[in-house]
């Protein structure tokens, strides 16, 4: 992506915080909790983060769970990844899942996730009655699993 891009970011609450990359190679910002929340073991809970985005058409954002969050504790994004589209300007909300054993406990300010800008196109679908053949052709799910 260009670094020309810009982003445009509204905080909906005052000590909401805007995504921040951890190191210069960082493909994902880190999005933050702006409140304090249990998730109890097996369930999922959708948390705010207090900002809103503007992107230019043509984007979009992908919501990523963060490894270290699943590693320790168990804790993903329940439709991961989400997509925010560039029309899109409502709050950023995250829903996080806890496959863990033990409450987790998500506090303000604290990182839950990863937003990773990338372009997009929309295509023109084309209805057809026959599509071209290939090598594989409609051998699908585990297809490479067994050798020939």
């Amino acid at each position: 992506m260009s670094k020309n891009v810009k982003i445009r970011i509204k905080k909906l609450v005052p000590d909401a915080t805007i995504p921040t990359y951890a190191s210069s190679g960082s493909s994902g910002a880190d999005l933050y909790s702006v409140i304090d929340m249990n998730i109890a073991p097996k369930s999922f809970s959708l948390i705010p983060t207090g900002i809103a985005i503007e992107m230019p058409e043509g984007f979009e954002a992908q919501i990523r769970p963060r490894s270290g969050i699943a590693l320790k504790h168990g804790v993903t994004i329940l439709n991961a990844p989400g997509t925010i589209d560039s029309d899109y300007r409502g709050e950023i909300k995250i829903i996080l899942i806890n496959f863990g054993d033990e409450i987790f406990k998500v506090k303000k300010g604290m990182r839950i996730a990863q937003i990773v800008f990338t372009s997009v196109e929309q295509v023109k679908f084309e209805d057809a009655n026959k599509l071209g053949k290939t090598e594989r052709n409609n051998r699908g799910f585990g297809h490479t699993d067994s050798e020939k």
